[in-house]
């Protein structure tokens, strides 16, 4: 079966000889993931108030701080810290993807997982969409270079091979590569009994893909009074899983219950928190073709604080509009049952953009007449980080 050999928990791209290559936290830490959580205690949600267009948090009466991912065994900064210290070793890093040169042009890299989002997969038994997830990660990642996905190799890892539960963990895969415009290549499938709980695998995978020198995407053209433009989600996506499952643990929620909060017809929390990360690489492209296009962050681990910025030359940072997009309802309900802050929320979550462009402001008029799911999220002033007005 196919299975591929890249490793999901730290995402590495090294530099050997004369490739380029990039490291970057993915905050794939998988607390609990290999045992049954313990029994926790239940704490009161915290006070929900609103502000507009926007939900924060406050503490409750009786002082609980509400959670945060380090509480969920998440450490961000742990990630951020291991990263600067393969920077000495190895110069050069950063980016979304791995570059290596190749003649006029240079192959793209990016190897990624899942996370604990599996855990959800074997409690709603939802299995058909987390290949797209796995597919998702890693393309996402290379086409913020400008780069066309070329192939996937995936690994799948379980105790006892049950041909029937990874023959439809893989018939996902091959439509995420079907949506990413790739091949799936070939894979590894191991079975090991013991190691992994009964009923439950492993997923990891990687993409490779190609961008012309003189096309390539890196964000050394970027100036202040560029355009942020931002692609929605479809929810949480593959990361802050960890967190999700802390609060769902401490909610009166079930997975089988109705989301709070979402308008349309019938949709259980389960749906909501399966729905498959979107794949962004035709709609990108097609962008990127008409030109413009200075910088492209994919917002994953780290989330709106973190990412944007990777994009950025020095001295550049990020205004972003509060109220200048739709936060699905399922972050709401996060942020209100978990009693999390916003600037937690922030640089965990993608908040209901999975993807931010950098454009010229003439760029930015004909994106947002061309494309209607499309948002003006913010827009590159002077100073560095990533501030919300």
């Amino acid at each position: 079966m196919n299975a591929s050999s890249g490793a999901a928990v730290a995402r590495a791209e090294r530099l050997h000889g004369s490739v380029v290559a990039s490291r970057r936290p993915s905050c794939s830490k998988f607390p609990g993931f290999y045992a049954k959580p313990a029994n926790e205690i239940r704490l009161p949600r915290s006070i929900l108030k609103m502000n507009g267009g926007r939900i924060s948090c406050s503490t409750s009466n009786n002082g609980w701080k509400g959670l945060t991912y380090k509480d969920a065994g998440v450490d961000i900064d742990a990630g951020t810290e291991l990263v600067r210290r393969i920077a000495k070793m190895t110069p050069g890093i950063g980016g979304f993807g791995g570059l290596y040169p190749l003649g006029d042009s240079y192959l793209v890299a990016s190897t990624d997982g899942v996370g604990t989002k599996l855990k959800l997969a074997f409690e709603t038994g939802i299995h058909g969409t987390i290949g797209i997830d796995l597919v998702a990660m890693s393309v996402n990642d290379i086409v913020t270079s400008g780069a066309k996905p070329l192939f996937f190799l995936d690994y799948f890892g379980t105790s006892h091979l049950d041909v029937d539960l990874a023959e439809t963990v893989i018939k996902g895969i091959v439509d995420g590569c079907k949506q990413s415009d790739c091949v799936l290549l070939g894979g590894e499938t191991a079975e090991m009994p013991d190691f992994y709980a009964k009923g439950e695998y492993d997923l990891s995978g990687f993409a490779v893909g190609i961008v012309k020198k003189d096309s390539l995407i890196d964000g050394k053209n970027i100036k202040s009074g560029d355009i942020l433009i931002g692609f929605p989600s479809s929810g949480v996506h593959s990361n802050g899983f960890s967190l999700v499952r802390r609060v769902l643990s401490q909610s009166n929620l079930s997975l089988s219950d109705q989301l709070p909060g979402h308008g349309g017809g019938p949709f259980t929390l389960g749906e909501a928190l399966m729905a498959p990360t979107v794949i962004y690489v035709k709609q990108v492209l097609d962008i990127i073709s008409k030109g413009g296009v200075k910088g492209i962050a994919h917002i994953t681990g780290g989330g709106f604080t973190d990412n944007i910025p990777r994009v950025f030359p020095p001295g550049l940072g990020a205004n972003i509009f509060r109220n200048s997009w739709d936060v699905p309802a399922v972050f709401k309900w996060l942020q209100e049952a978990g009693g999390i802050d916003d600037g937690e929320m922030r640089r965990t979550f993608n908040m209901g953009i999975g993807l931010v462009a950098v454009v010229t402001p003439e760029a930015s008029e004909r994106i947002l007449a061309e494309y209607d799911s499309v948002y003006r999220i913010g827009v590159v002033v002077n100073g560095e980080g990533v501030k919300f007005v």
